[in-house]
């Protein structure tokens, strides 16, 4: 058996990116675990932290990304985010929690990546979800991984029928982009000024929700920026403000009678999983307002 301080050792020349010729490989719990016990986790992906957080427990979800505490950054309920530790994600710290599975993005550092290999912990990555049906995918390797599967089905339920409902709200069905001529164009103004693209998750959103893609229409696309002269010169029917640069706040918006204004919660922007349900109430809610504005 190594000694802490040698795991210590080994971890800091891992995360210097070096090689840890030495050091055995060692799972610090599967000796302890009994069989068809499930497994303790650490998530150190702030998307799969709200995933988690409606699967497990506090004494199974060891401890989420210290995003998941930041009210602005985090797309969990304040309330249940803090009910969970918060790691900042180095290795010394996750060793010390001692999980069984390590639940990271693809984006891991390399060298943490290599630590905890070097370690024995495993860990599993999952990219961001782009549609509704690649984040009900994720739930389900989610809960398969934590041992969880009916609890996963009954999220999954729950997202499902909010996107029926969402889409029935603007007589359509789930799925099918609305026409153009019973469709609100609609710009998604998101933090810098840039526009989302239409292979972003949140645009499947506002397309089930009734919205056809204003930046698209006029040529724009991913992270592009929209500026405040380009939004006064053509404006969408419908805007949808989602962050607070100076130009998003100008006075001169106010002065676009024809388009509806809205603001949208950031941290509705980036993740899937139980962010789905809340996004398209409020998107069915923006739609249904834009509309008695339209009629007026």
């Amino acid at each position: 058996m190594i000694k802490r301080g040698a795991f210590l050792a080994a971890i800091g020349l891992a995360a210097a990116g070096l090689l840890v010729s030495g050091c055995a490989q060692i799972a610090p719990n599967s000796a302890d675990k009994s069989e068809g016990e499930n497994p303790t986790i650490v998530s150190l992906n702030p998307c799969t932290d709200a995933i988690l957080a409606q699967l497990t427990t506090p004494e199974q979800l060891l401890a989420i990304s210290h995003y998941s505490h930041s009210p602005s950054a985090s797309s969990m309920h304040a309330r249940r985010a803090r009910q969970f530790a918060s790691t900042g994600g180095s290795v010394e710290e996750v060793l010390a929690l001692n999980p069984d599975v390590v639940v990271a993005s693809n984006f891991l550092a390399p060298a943490t990546r290599a630590a905890l290999d070097q370690l024995g912990i495993r860990v599993e990555g999952f990219g961001i979800a782009s549609t509704p049906d690649d984040s009900i995918a994720q739930i389900r390797s989610l809960a398969a991984l934590v041992g969880k599967k009916q609890a996963g089905e009954k999220l999954v339920a729950r997202i499902e029928q909010s996107l029926v409902d969402g889409a029935l709200a603007h007589g359509a069905e789930f799925g099918i982009a609305p026409s153009p001529s019973a469709s609100l164009s609609a710009v998604l103004w998101q933090p810098g000024q840039i526009t989302a693209g239409e292979e972003q998750l949140v645009s499947a959103m506002m397309r089930n929700a009734g919205f056809s893609s204003h930046a698209e229409a006029i040529g724009l696309g991913q992270a592009d920026y929209l500026s405040l002269e380009q939004m006064l010169a053509n404006p969408p029917d419908v805007l949808i403000v989602a962050g607070e640069t100076r130009g998003q706040g100008h006075p001169a918006l106010s002065e676009l009678e024809d388009t509806f204004h809205a603001v949208l919660p950031a941290n509705m922007l980036y993740c899937g999983g139980p962010t789905i349900p809340r996004l398209a109430e409020k998107l069915a809610q923006i739609k249904a307002d834009a509309m008695r504005q339209v009629a007026k």
